[in-house]
């Protein structure tokens, strides 16, 4: 009864062992990935704005600033099933963002965008080669990239698994260059413990162009001007799974001759826009259901190496107390066998929760497709 109580305590011992490894080595890489179908849809909103529209006049546009304009900014992100990129259980997916910016009186579109990028699953950076990479500002216009060269470096989407409180690089769309967004602190958001992430762009020239003198309260019939533009972006993350759970962009952008200086030119863009109550909520509300998983598969390895330690250690111990009395055959044969049927078990039944749990298991890729069929496309408005 001693001798089958000592194998129980082993096998135990060596099952919450080898449970803690898998889960560490095989659970937690395996499902700590951002989603290869993603399709999630966010709105910014913001009141107040000064903007350049395009107002139809007649059979063409007249480019107008406008004032006290209130503008809304939907952004749909999607997975693109159809990408050379895209294997099952891989470490690279590939993601299309379409974003659009409508005033909400007349529903006139102010700008729009797409942008496809290889992202990698763990750490949210852009890869390459990404054979399908592109960014789309102009209808009909869209910048691509061969080899190994990158479009858009950085962070575009999501900030790493396990965020750190340290600077990282986070793309800008209107640079169309990756700058430091610094830690900033932490608060409470929707019930959530969450990092404030802040990026400062100074008055930065983005453009060079000739514009109607009227545009600008000048009399010439065209005006070279520059272009300048600046924000400070807040972004607040959830570091176990780096998702982004609000943002805030503070922007300006203005036209400047010249003899102008900085804040003395014509703005044609000056305001807020933040991630709605809605898309917040939801975005916590989603995120409340994946954590308890996550955080299960990141705390209870310690617990299993603990608790398996324990039990080893009074088994060991127990053998040590027998050897007085002999060890035979039996007795070697009996301690192997438990370890190895403790960590058979443990390996077999870990991986198979993991499997069933992996949300790359149930994706078909025999035929393969964008996850909302959108292709990304946007309206570009009048122009």
């Amino acid at each position: 009864m001693r001798s089958a109580a000592i194998f129980v305590l082993l096998g135990l011992g060596a099952f919450a062992v080898a449970t803690g490894l898998v889960l560490q080595l095989y659970s937690y890489p395996a499902l700590a990935k951002v989603s290869h179908d993603i399709d999630a849809v966010s709105v910014s909103q913001g009141d107040g704005i000064t903007a350049l529209v395009y107002a139809p006049d007649g059979d063409s546009v007249l480019p107008q600033i406008r004032h006290n304009l209130s503008l809304t900014a939907t952004s749909h992100v999607e997975g693109d099933l159809s990408q050379p990129e895209i294997k099952q259980g891989g470490d690279i997916t590939v993601w299309t963002r379409s974003t659009i910016v409508k005033e909400d009186t007349e529903g006139l579109t102010l700008s729009a965008e797409v942008r496809r990028m290889c992202v990698n699953r763990h750490t949210g950076e852009s890869v390459a080669p990404c054979h399908g990479q592109y960014y789309e500002t102009q209808q009909g216009k869209r910048m691509t990239a061969e080899g190994d060269k990158l479009l858009q470096p950085g962070l575009s989407f999501v900030f790493p698994f396990n965020t750190e409180q340290r600077d990282y690089l986070w793309y800008d769309t209107v640079l169309e260059k990756p700058r430091f967004i610094r830690f900033d602190g932490q608060e409470t958001m929707k019930g959530l413990e969450v990092y404030r992430f802040v990026q400062i762009v100074p008055p930065t020239q983005v453009g060079q162009f000739a514009v109607p003198g009227n545009m600008i309260g000048r009399s010439e019939p065209s005006v070279d001007v520059a272009q300048y533009y600046e924000v400070t972006r807040t972004l607040w993350v959830e570091p176990t799974t780096g998702a982004v759970v609000s943002a805030r962009d503070d922007a300006r952008q203005e036209l400047r001759t010249p003899e102008q200086g900085e804040g003395q030119g014509t703005a044609v863009f000056d305001g807020v826009l933040q991630l709605n109550d809605k898309s917040v909520t939801w975005n916590a509300d989603t995120l409340k259901k994946n954590l308890p998983m996550l955080s299960m598969i990141t705390t209870l390895p310690v617990v299993l190496w603990i608790t398996g330690g324990v039990l080893v250690l009074i088994a060991l111990l127990l053998l040590i107390f027998r050897r007085s009395r002999g060890w035979g055959v039996g007795t070697l044969v009996g301690v192997v066998l438990a370890v190895l049927i403790g960590s058979g078990v443990a390996s077999g039944v870990t991986v198979a929760v993991t499997t069933m749990n992996n949300p790359d298991s149930k994706l078909d890729l025999r035929t393969p497709s964008s996850s909302s069929g959108t292709g990304g496309h946007v309206d570009y408005g009048v122009r």
